[in-house]
């Protein structure tokens, strides 16, 4: 039985927009300040961030290791270890975007594609939406990155990945739920294959 209540429960939890402005407006996100109407009549303020759209991707070697990136983020001034990731293309299917990402990010290319899920990051402040990818059957080739993107890309055991969670390592939450959700995923296949 799921947990999830229809809509037609839900009701009395929907914000309805009165007006919306644009308050920030960069190359890929906008900043959004709605006034809501509540349900019990009262009026509030929304702020959040438009975001087009991402793709996240497992990529599993031959031997089972995932292929991993260190990666300088700025706003939290620190290198993080990720999965391949990158945003949606406007119109771009999902698949197209992680295939893309996979390439550029690290030059490999995969034959066997699994849709994973999506996540919702940050619910609270934006709209945006993660699509998470196992890709297997991988071939090295050589990678395609923005002339501002650096970044190192390594291999490590699939255990070592969730131990690397488990010690605080690993802390991108695209990449912590990619990896469960992946680990799920395998389990359920070896269950099902012996």
């Amino acid at each position: 039985m799921s947990s999830q209540k229809s809509d037609s429960t839900e009701h009395h939890l929907f914000e309805h927009m009165v007006s919306s402005e644009t308050i920030a407006s960069g190359g890929m996100l906008n900043v959004k300040r709605d006034q809501v109407r509540l349900y019990n009549g009262n009026t509030s303020q929304r702020e959040y961030v438009i975001h087009p759209g991402a793709v996240v991707v497992v990529p599993m070697l031959p031997n089972g290791n995932v292929v991993l990136e260190r990666q300088f983020r700025y706003p939290l001034h620190q290198v993080f270890i990720e999965l391949p990731a990158g945003k949606i293309d406007q119109g771009e299917d999902t698949l197209v975007t992680g295939q893309r990402e996979l390439f550029e990010e690290t030059g490999f290319t995969a034959t066997e594609w699994v849709k994973l899920g999506h996540q919702h990051p940050c619910i609270g402040y934006s709209n945006e939406v993660i699509h998470m990818y196992l890709a297997r059957n991988l071939k090295a080739g050589a990678h395609q990155r923005d002339e501002d993107e650096s970044l190192e890309v390594f291999e490590a055991p699939f255990e070592a990945c969730i131990e690397m969670i488990q010690s605080g390592q690993i802390t991108d939450g695209k990449t912590i739920v990619a990896l469960f959700f992946a680990e799920k995923y395998l389990a359920n296949l070896k269950l099902t294959h012996g």
